[in-house]
């Protein structure tokens, strides 16, 4: 019979470090599967008290974000960033995502966001597709971020349409290998430059493709 190993318990009332509380937050999340940590689970697995939580970072979200987790219950996130966490888990899976999902990396918005600004997920992923088809080519080019170089006609970052129509043309698959995360999980796809930022080239539709990270890093090898 194997004899039961000592274990260090932390002593009540011990002064506790913000990278204590950092690291066992994502310790919780970690074990949990999920990117996504509420309170409630945390009070049931985490080995600090909640209140010495938000105490400590002024909020829980603020204590979420300072662990790279998704926020759970944050009120008041606009369209954008909503259909932008959307995007997001679609490129990750290369296709529609699903609500259980939001819980897990990459999401960093949990569902209930969603249900609240849309009433419910079947909804809010209706909005993003209208939202996401609508507007032409050029309109939807030149609302990409500008960067340092107003000269340029377009900026350096392709909106949310305009990744969403790239990534649908080329059906979500790398343009190179033809990799894609439906089929092969574990594959990360970008929305690049064919021409790069760097030599002139713009954020247009025509020139931007689909790459899988490896293909993306080879490229950028050869440049």
């Amino acid at each position: 019979m194997e004899k039961p190993k000592f274990q260090l318990k932390r002593v009540s009332g011990q002064p506790v470090n913000d990278n204590e509380l950092i690291e066992d937050l994502k310790r919780v999340a970690q074990e949990q599967g999920a990117n996504v940590l509420p309170q409630r689970i945390y009070g049931d697995y985490g080995n600090y008290d909640i209140s010495t939580v938000i105490r400590r970072f002024g909020t829980w979200n603020n204590a979420l974000e300072k662990a790279n987790l998704g926020i759970s219950n944050r009120i008041n996130i606009g369209d954008e960033e909503l259909f932008e966490n959307i995007l997001r888990l679609w490129e990750h899976y290369g296709r529609q995502p699903r609500r259980i999902e939001l819980a897990n990396s990459p999401s960093k918005i949990s569902q209930y966001p969603y249900n609240r600004r849309f009433g419910s997920w079947t909804a809010a992923l209706q909005a993003f597709v209208d939202f996401a088809n609508g507007g032409d080519i050029e309109e939807i080019q030149t609302s990409s971020t500008k960067t340092w170089s107003e000269k340029r006609n377009t900026g350096r970052d392709p909106s949310i349409r305009l990744r969403w129509k790239v990534l649908q043309r080329d059906n979500f698959k790398c343009c190179a290998c033809g990799s894609s995360p439906a089929i092969n999980p574990g594959i990360i796809l970008h929305v690049d430059h064919i021409i790069p930022w760097s030599k002139g080239g713009e954020t247009t539709f025509d020139n931007l493709q689909t790459l899988c990270s490896r293909c993306n890093l080879g490229k950028s090898n050869e440049i």
